[in-house]
């Protein structure tokens, strides 16, 4: 079991719906990793992030897709890439990891509630 938090810490995340604008390869990192530009409309703009996430997900396949994100961590280098946002994912204990998204259309900025 993991330690309860309250209310309020949850609140203090700001996850919000994006649309990803363009997916590449991470080229400088050490596991396979996409670089993705993620739309999260008005609100707080188009934001990059390196996710490791080739096993499930193809390149083709990601722009168009809307996932969730942590948009409110402080930005940071990973692999080369400027990190401004944590895409959500669930992570089997295999390793198999599958974003987080919308069960229907939302607009880009959409928070989490």
């Amino acid at each position: 079991m993991t330690d309860l938090i309250e209310f309020s810490d949850f609140l203090k995340v700001d996850i919000r719906v994006g649309t990803i604008l363009s997916a590449k390869a991470n080229a400088k990192a050490r596991k396979p990793a996409y670089v993705l530009e993620i739309d999260f409309g008005d609100v707080l703009g188009v934001k990059t992030t390196s996710a490791q996430i080739t096993e499930e997900h193809s390149l083709e396949d990601l722009p168009g897709m809307q996932v969730l994100a942590v948009t409110n961590f402080p930005p940071l280098r990973v692999a080369g890439v400027k990190s401004e946002v944590l895409t959500l994912a669930t992570m089997e204990e295999e390793g198999r990891t599958v974003l987080i998204t919308p069960s229907k259309p939302v607009p880009n900025g959409t928070r989490l509630l």
